[in-house]
């Protein structure tokens, strides 16, 4: 494009700005609204990632050990489970441990624990994974491996809270896209009506344009340029709100709920997600400004 056609789409926008301020204001509004929703998405799907490697962190199993077992063959199970690469950590604890741990559970009910002997709880085996194996299938293949080591009569770990929230996390991310294909579906309709009601205030103005032969390119462009920023605009809203909800949630969601494991806090979308919302913006003002067009320039 020529330095003087340019010059004259900037004219174009700058005036159908000032003429349409207020409709251009309701489109970026409503582009505003799809993006906030679509971004809430966004912005639970991150924290709930976070959460889930955060509690995966903190992952263990538990395998239980006979009452019998001889400190020789103690020391053959500990060389076992040791051997498997998949094993990060490895700590032994003993009956007394667990009984002085389950009447700390207790707190101020640990009374009721008053005649039962002190050796009644098994001695056990806390056995922390390394990162990569510390997802649904690894953990329980190797929770299988164990029940198959001698000495061990049974083997916990948190499956269902680990098949829970993925089950959580897949809900999320589709329900991000399935209603988010919806809203954006909406947008771009009302964006088309918004370039519409452009395309009838300048109807005159279009048909001296094409009598002297001017490009379709040239006629277009003013009003894509004018989606472009509609939706730029209704991104950078969206953003602004989901911050703001970030921070009234980061103040009213205090840490002593203990959801998120060792200290960590809500966490804000990162550059990634944030220049997403900023292009899906972008690309709805401008979709919906072509849609449009190629409909309504056609049947004129």
């Amino acid at each position: 494009m020529k330095f003087a056609q340019a010059l004259f789409v900037l004219r174009r926008v700058l005036k159908s700005l000032r003429e349409l301020l207020w409709t251009h204001v309701l489109t970026s509004g409503t582009m505003a609204m799809t993006l906030f929703i679509f971004g809430g998405f966004l912005l639970i799907q991150e924290n709930l990632h976070g959460l889930l490697k955060g509690w995966g962190s903190q992952i263990q199993i538990f395998a239980y050990l006979e009452n019998s077992l001889s400190q020789a063959d103690l020391q053959s199970v500990l060389g076992q489970v040791r051997s498997h690469p998949e094993v990060e950590g490895l700590r032994f604890v003993s009956k007394e441990e667990a009984w002085d741990n389950f009447k700390k559970t207790l707190g101020s009910q640990s009374g009721v624990l008053e005649g039962l002997p002190t050796d009644i709880l098994p001695s056990s085996l806390e056995i922390t994974l390394k990162k990569p194996h510390r997802q649904r299938a690894p953990v329980a293949g190797m929770a299988q491996k164990l029940r198959g080591v001698k000495g061990i009569v049974e083997v916990e770990y948190p499956e269902e809270w680990i098949e829970k929230l993925s089950l959580l996390m897949l809900g999320v991310q589709s329900a991000k896209w399935i209603l988010g294909g919806f809203l954006f579906a909406a947008t771009l309709l009302i964006v088309g009506s918004t370039v519409k009601l452009a395309i009838l205030a300048r109807k005159d103005e279009i048909e001296i344009m094409q009598l002297v032969g001017a490009s379709a390119g040239l006629i277009k462009a003013p009003f894509v340029v004018e989606g472009m920023i509609q939706g730029v605009v209704g991104a950078s809203l969206a953003l602004f709100f989901l911050w703001l909800l970030f921070l009234f949630l980061s103040y009213h969601l205090p840490a002593s709920l203990g959801i998120f494991p060792s200290g960590d806090q809500l966490q804000f979308l990162d550059s990634v997600h944030i220049s997403l919302m900023i292009l899906l913006g972008w690309l709805l003002g401008a979709g919906g400004s072509l849609f449009s067009l190629r409909r309504f320039l056609k049947t004129w």
